[in-house]
């Protein structure tokens, strides 16, 4: 069986072949942490730790990237409101990212680049540009020379003619060509600041990416990914700069995830049509978020609405209520119905259909029906007056696999007294205390797998059972 994506540079579905065999090289371009995730924020997250997931379960080994961009326009202006420094505010908003994310199910990645921690080969990149021709100073901030660069507008499907129309010289910009795009801004007064070959400032948000990938993964890697909204131009851009520098091919296959809706209109936050991940984890099992999400196609766009995370919610319930019907049967079962090689059969041809669902570009939708239809097989099961513990042991196998590729964690812990709760709390509150943010993170996750809302408040923290 071989996996075959939609790769976004050819717009075709291509077999996956990976530079080194039995290893991929995956980068995922993260967020920016000036705030909470929203639901669309939360879609690449899921969908590409699934995909990962899915690589891993094929038996490749994954070095999955995704990064953090602790430094940009919106940081400062949230800081310089705040009254608070940029890196603290980047701290704060990674822990949450984080902590969101991993309710959400999302494995931690290889590995999280800071731009704040790769300055050194930013700047480094940015000097091979423009010593080879392709950037320009321009007192104090650098340019891409977008013309310079034969193949630009090849991941997006544009020719530079059409491109140049539409681009303006915006007010402040001191660069030769409206197509061409910042590498390094010139520092305002009182921002924060590096010291370059070109002045004190900053990078631009394209090669930042670019250095990254190139520090962790190599000149070329095999996948990259992030939203749809990313293709152009900061995708776009990365190719440019990337390929510029090296001469190679940046990326061999990019993958992009559809767009949200909010009850049928766009998400912005301009309107405040928009959903943060963080408040529906509170109001709502968050396994049941990834379910809804993964239940379409990650190419297709999705019109969010609680009502349709609500009428999702029924099939959820029946796959988590068989699982744990098998459970509770096997515990009492005997190997006394010779039954378990027929269904061992049906089991494997099962398990086939879920493995060419994702080997068909990650179809995670029909990954979920064929899960549906292990649900009907195990309630047809359970039906029968002998069961053999056996069998069931079987179907909780498959189970447990389906669950894991799609990152789905369905067994309810036993649930904490009061007291347990309020001592897990107290101790967390101490772990803040103390700075020991990763413990209070892992308190808060433990109580969050047992159902317990934690609300701070300046009176203290509150809780309640979901």
């Amino acid at each position: 069986m071989t996996i075959k994506l939609y790769n976004t540079l050819t717009r075709k579905k291509e077999a996956f072949n990976p530079i080194e065999p039995g290893k991929v090289k995956m980068y995922v371009c993260g967020p920016t942490v000036y705030n909470y995730i929203h639901i669309g924020n939360a879609r690449p997250a899921i969908v590409f730790d699934t995909v990962r997931r899915y690589l891993e379960y094929r038996g490749y080994e994954v070095n999955y990237v995704l990064n953090f961009t602790d430094v940009d326009d919106k940081l400062i202006r949230v800081a310089n409101e705040n009254g608070e420094a940029v890196v603290e505010l980047a701290e704060r908003y990674i822990r949450a990212y984080k902590e969101d994310v991993r309710a959400l199910g999302v494995k931690e990645a290889s590995i999280h680049p800071r731009v704040t921690e790769s300055m050194a080969e930013i700047i480094s990149l940015i000097a091979t540009l423009v010593e080879k021709g392709y950037a320009y100073e321009s007192e104090g901030d650098v340019y891409f020379k977008t013309r310079a660069f034969e193949g630009y507008g090849k991941l997006s499907h544009q020719s530079i003619d059409d491109l140049r129309s539409g681009a303006r010289i915006q007010v402040g910009e001191k660069k030769e060509d409206p197509l061409d795009f910042a590498l390094w801004k010139q520092a305002k007064q009182g921002e924060i600041s590096w010291s370059s070959p070109w002045g004190d400032g900053r990078p631009g948000w394209h090669i930042e990416c670019s250095a990254m990938a190139k520090k962790y993964l190599g000149e070329t890697i095999d996948i990259h990914a992030g939203g749809q909204d990313l293709a152009f131009p900061h995708h776009e851009n990365e190719i440019a700069q990337s390929e510029a520098c090296t001469g190679k091919t940046f990326a061999n296959y990019w993958i992009h995830n559809g767009y949200i809706t909010i009850d049928n209109e766009k998400m912005s936050k301009s309107t405040g049509n928009f959903v943060l991940a963080h408040d529906l984890i509170e109001k709502y099992p968050p396994e049941l978020l990834r379910f809804f999400i993964l239940s379409v196609h990650y190419r297709n766009p999705i019109n969010f609405s609680e009502a349709l995370l609500e009428q999702t919610q029924g099939g959820f319930d029946r796959i988590k209520n068989v699982y744990q019907n098998l459970s509770h049967r096997a515990e009492a079962s005997l190997n006394i119905v010779a039954d378990t090689e027929v269904y061992v059969e049906k089991l494997q041809q099962i398990e086939a259909r879920f493995s060419e669902a994702m080997d068909d570009d990650f179809n995670t939708a029909n990954a979920i029906a064929v899960l549906f239809d292990l649900t009907k097989e195990a309630n047809l099961y359970l039906t029968q007056k002998q069961t053999n513990q056996q069998t069931l042991h079987a179907f909780q196998q498959v189970f447990a696999t389906f669950f894991e590729v799609l990152g789905l964690k369905l067994q309810g812990a036993e649930e904490l007294l009061d007291a347990e709760i309020d001592a897990l709390i107290k101790e967390r509150d101490q772990a803040r205390l103390d700075r020991n943010f990763a413990r209070a993170d892992e308190i808060r996750d433990q109580l969050k797998d047992n159902a317990i809302i934690l609300e701070d408040t300046a009176q203290g923290t509150r809780w309640k059972r979901g």
